[in-house]
């Protein structure tokens, strides 16, 4: 009896600043390639505290997020697409505190991802309660996104778009990245 080689499990991540469309994004995704959606620690994490956020609390979400990548290990589905990771907590990390817990760095390095898509900010900034930087600081924090990810050497696509084109675009750079990597 011939052994078959396990599906290798696939993780995509959704990245790039606030209010750029990313757990649309992933929602979207993980519908249409019926894979499972992995979502945003943070957000509902600051939700729901009744103080702002502190650096302890920003540990606790890289936590979290490892926690979730952990969870993926077991294969249960095929692709995984998770709304933000630590790329983007690391740059919230040195933005604000001007300084990275080493386990963050350790993570990102050990704990590989597929695939991140990243969200350029051309969608009209949208705030709420939780979002602090549109305008310029957006923009900046963009170009700090693409560089972690250049630096790091993870492979990114950058996605643009209003509405229907910009989940087009999302669903042909993972077309392109599978039938690149898995000739699927």
């Amino acid at each position: 009896m011939e052994k078959r080689t396990p599906e290798p499990i696939i993780r995509i991540v959704i990245t790039g600043p606030e209010s750029t469309g990313k757990t649309t994004l992933a929602l979207a995704l993980s519908g249409h390639f019926n894979g499972c959606y992995i979502p945003e620690h943070a957000r509902a994490y600051v939700e729901q505290l009744d103080r702002p956020y502190t650096f302890d609390d920003v540990c606790h979400i890289a936590d979290e997020q490892v926690r979730q990548y952990q969870s993926t290990v077991s294969g249960e589905h095929r692709i995984y697409f998770f709304d933000t990771w630590l790329v983007l907590t690391k740059v919230w990390f040195d933005w604000v505190y001007h300084r990275v817990p080493e386990r963050v760095e350790t993570n990102l390095r050990n704990l590989p991802m597929d695939l991140y898509l990243l969200c350029v900010p051309d969608l009209p900034w949208e705030p709420d309660p939780v979002r602090e930087n549109g305008g310029e600081t957006r923009l900046a924090l963009f170009r700090r996104y693409r560089d972690e990810l250049l630096d790091y050497g993870f492979p990114f696509v950058e996605i643009s778009g209003e509405g229907e084109e910009r989940l087009q675009n999302a669903v042909k750079a993972v077309d392109d990245f599978l039938k690149k990597s898995f000739g699927k």
